[in-house]
């Protein structure tokens, strides 16, 4: 079976790829010919954990081809993955697929969408006399993560009333249906809930454990073990139940910006999701408060930021609580110099050359007032302290993601 991915951006890539290491022919298709150069030679243009090796490796054995010809993509292939990052040109490609294939294609849409919005693809699709089957279908990736996601998932969801296009799914996941991932089947609307409601969910998660770590912090209690110890409770789970963590990612705030607006439009009012944004937003002046209690108010002041990325293994800054903490630093007078293993580039593009960017986490500490771990980078762990104390004017790390082991930190004097 011939497998059609349709997009440049960051769900294309990570889908086509991870599809073609399942050992299936895939072809990806986008019109920006310079992108899909670019792509079949293994640049991809974010960081993304073992992603250029599983490309690499499957354009190699010829399983993974890039192509810019919609009408031969079209053609040959009958079940197309609908993976561009944004919907806003959704519905015309949709049109101009069922225009040009030999026969009604099976179309999964990736992309995130508004609920509703397959079931308005297939009433055009009636309207025009065409056809086609439609599958919502949404991945969970986390960035950084995506192509472990991909193999590992929870859960597959096919939004569908097309029973074939269930079967040809089913088929093309059979490695992961084999290994017992649940495959739950249902309404269009049902699929596209599912995206948003996750995502709102993790938010709310995040936003709670650092409610609890702020009053841990007033009640002399340790906010990492209240963080094992509920994680551990089979209810609850330990995935993002980590203190400091911000909820950033690609399609984070647009996810629950439409949930909200969906909830809105139906008489609905989600109270503890707009508290959990609200918590989420906060964080960085909460962190600034914290910063400023150790070093006596920030402004003219010299910091440190260690990491910019929004989580730890991607370059990524969307949502990043670190680039917001930059942020509100510079604007209360502090002096900014920030390292990031690969989130520079990224970062650059938000702080409009508002920070000093160093080429190492040293020279992020030299000079500085205090040092403040902002992205759980597992190499920061094992940074020389004791070259780090002498680089420092103070001895001060604020570790805002409880990355560092504070009690032998503490013997070394800071």
């Amino acid at each position: 079976m011939q497998i059609g991915v349709y997009g440049s951006g960051y769900l294309g890539t990570v889908i086509s790829a991870c599809l073609a290491d399942f050992g299936t022919p895939v072809s990806c298709c986008h019109a920006d010919s310079s992108r899909m150069v670019e792509m079949a030679q293994g640049n991809v243009p974010f960081f993304e954990k073992n992603l250029k090796e599983v490309i690499r490796r499957n354009v190699r054995s010829g399983r993974l081809i890039y192509s810019t010809d919609v009408e031969s993509f079209s053609r040959k292939t009958h079940v197309i993955f609908l993976a561009e990052d944004s919907a806003s040109h959704l519905e015309n490609l949709v049109m101009r697929i069922a225009r040009l294939a030999t026969k009604p294609p099976i179309l999964a849409i990736v992309t995130p969408v508004a609920v509703g919005t397959a079931s308005a693809l297939e009433r055009t699709l009636a309207k025009a006399n065409l056809r086609a089957m439609m599958v919502s279908q949404p991945m969970f990736f986390t960035d950084g993560c995506a192509v472990e996601d991909f193999n590992w998932p929870d859960r597959i969801i096919l939004g569908t009333t097309s029973s074939e296009a269930v079967l040809a799914l089913k088929q093309i996941f059979h490695p992961l249906v084999m290994r017992g991932v649940p495959v739950i089947v249902t309404n269009h609307e049902t699929a596209e809930l599912v995206h948003e409601a996750a995502t709102a969910f993790v938010a709310t998660k995040i936003s709670f454990i650092n409610e609890l770590s702020s009053l841990c912090e007033r009640v002399n209690a340790d906010a990492v073990n209240l963080s094992l110890a509920l994680g551990l409770d089979k209810k609850i789970a330990p995935r993002c139940l980590q203190p400091g963590a911000g909820m950033g990612g690609l399609f984070a705030e647009s996810d629950m910006d439409s949930l909200v607006d969906l909830a809105r439009a139906n008489g609905v009012s989600l109270k503890i999701l707009s508290a959990a944004r609200e918590v989420n937003q906060l964080l960085a002046e909460r962190l600034v408060d914290k910063i400023s209690g150790v070093v006596n108010s920030v402004q003219n002041k010299d910091l440190g930021i260690l990491g910019l990325a929004f989580k730890p293994n991607t370059n990524s800054v969307a949502g990043s609580s670190s680039l917001r903490l930059a942020q509100t630093l510079i604007a209360k007078g502090a002096r900014v110099r920030a390292y990031d293993p690969v989130a520079i580039p990224e970062a650059q593009l938000q702080l409009n050359g508002t920070v000093k960017y160093c080429e190492t986490a040293y020279g992020a500490a030299d000079g500085v007032d205090a040092l403040v771990v902002g992205t759980a980078w597992p190499e920061f762990r094992t940074l020389d302290f004791d070259k780090i104390k002498h680089l420092l004017k103070r001895p001060v790390i604020v570790d805002t993601k409880n990355l560092l082991d504070s009690v032998r930190l503490r013997a070394m004097g800071f």
